[in-house]
């Protein structure tokens, strides 16, 4: 599950605490941080799902070398291009935002910070992943028992792969031996061999791992698998090699995200149902928890920096982002993220944050130097996963 358990709509659920209130009151309170915007960002007014009507060319893009050229959208123009049409999408590669609540994906433009067009997914998509040739994006269909593969540079449907049972949160080793998926509803984590050549994976053991696995992280030599256990406050280390638990050590409240620092020595793990990020020492025979970082309310989601050394926290309840020094555990930096911040990624250079806000609909970019938010884009109902493939090292 994606949150706690008080209010419930499909799989998404707030409020195991008092987080309830505070996420859905400040979520329709938000405001937008109106700013100016930066060279090349514009204000969002992408259209809702409704609206699929194609603008109409009124010229021609120069498309890269080997590609076919497209039409340039006219000024002004409204409207959503049907998912058909995002297999012409050139220039820049675009953003994906998962709209868990309306079974779909909103591709949009990193240029005119619009939404281009709306792909169909199975019920209620949550994550992405990169494949290990960087061919497809994985979109994990959590309801829909099923794995949507897209084109990270066009947007365009490459196949869909059927019967991946409650794929809620999804990994590749480091070694690329093994494609895994927590099944979130169903309470088993699912090792599969993944086929490179036929994009294609087959199950080889679903390991019970006791109320709500969550999310995953996997260790830099491919041997343990590190998955939180969100309603039984917990987390499980797998033996990759035997598919095996091997630990399980109790955390703080309702951990959620989990991210490994690059020295292999730290695991940090957003407490949903707290106030910070929960540090464990991995040097030991088993996780060993050191203590917490205060945050601020319903830290979920990280994205790393992209400079090996810091670490972002969405803090969902509290409606911002923290920036964590891996190496002295200190927040080092605080930044407004309005509508219920959940996951995010980071521009190549650094300097932007995309991050879906869940209660607001939007994906909101902020400025890290300008400390604001600069654009928000209409997407769908409950945006979660984000993901581009211009983003800063991870």
């Amino acid at each position: 599950m994606d949150s706690e358990k008080v209010v419930v709509v499909g799989r998404l659920t707030v409020g195991r605490t008092g987080a309830a209130v505070a996420l859905l009151v400040g979520g329709g309170l938000v405001a937008w941080f109106g700013a100016s915007a930066l060279p090349g960002f514009r204000p969002a007014t992408a259209a809702g799902p409704q609206q699929t009507a194609v603008a109409p060319a009124a010229a021609t893009v120069a498309a890269p070398a080997g590609t076919a050229a497209v039409p340039a959208s006219v000024p002004g123009a409204r409207g959503v291009v049907p998912a058909a049409a995002a297999s012409r999408v050139q220039g820049p590669t675009p953003v994906f935002v998962l709209n868990s609540l309306d079974a779909s994906i909103s591709v949009i433009d990193p240029q005119t910070w619009k939404e281009q067009s709306r792909i169909p997914t199975g019920k209620e998509p949550h994550h992405l992943y990169l494949t290990p040739d960087e061919k497809s994006l994985i979109v994990a269909n959590a309801l829909g028992d099923s794995l949507t593969l897209i084109d990270p540079r066009t947007g365009a449907v490459q196949r869909v792969i059927r019967d991946i049972v409650d794929p809620y949160h999804l990994r590749f080793s480091p070694d690329m031996k093994w494609f895994i998926t927590a099944a979130n509803r169903l309470n088993h984590i699912d090792f599969y061999r993944w086929d490179a050549a036929t994009q294609t994976p087959t199950l080889v053991k679903r390991v019970s791992t006791g109320k709500t696995p969550s999310h995953l992280f996997i260790d830099e030599g491919s041997k343990t698998l590190y998955s939180t256990m969100q309603d039984s406050d917990a987390l499980v280390a797998i033996d990759i090699a035997t598919q095996t638990i091997k630990s399980r050590v109790p955390t703080g409240p309702m951990p959620a995200d989990l991210y490994g620092s690059p020295d292999g020595k730290k695991l940090f793990i957003g407490l949903t149902g707290g106030e910070g990020v929960e540090v464990f020492d991995l040097t030991g025979p088993e996780p060993r928890s050191t203590g917490i970082i205060k945050t601020a309310a319903g830290a979920h989601a990280f994205r790393a920096a992209g400079d090996g050394r810091h670490l972002y926290v969405s803090n969902r309840v509290a409606n911002t982002i923290s920036k964590i020094d891996m190496v002295t555990n200190q927040v080092v930096a605080n930044y407004p993220a309005p509508g219920g911040p959940d996951c995010m990624d980071v521009s190549a250079d650094g300097r932007y944050i995309l991050v879906s806000s869940r209660w607001a609909r939007k994906l909101s970019v902020i400025d890290t130097v300008e400390k604001k938010v600069i654009n928000q884009v209409n997407v769908g109902k409950s945006p979660h996963g984000v993901w581009t493939l211009a983003h800063a090292a991870r």
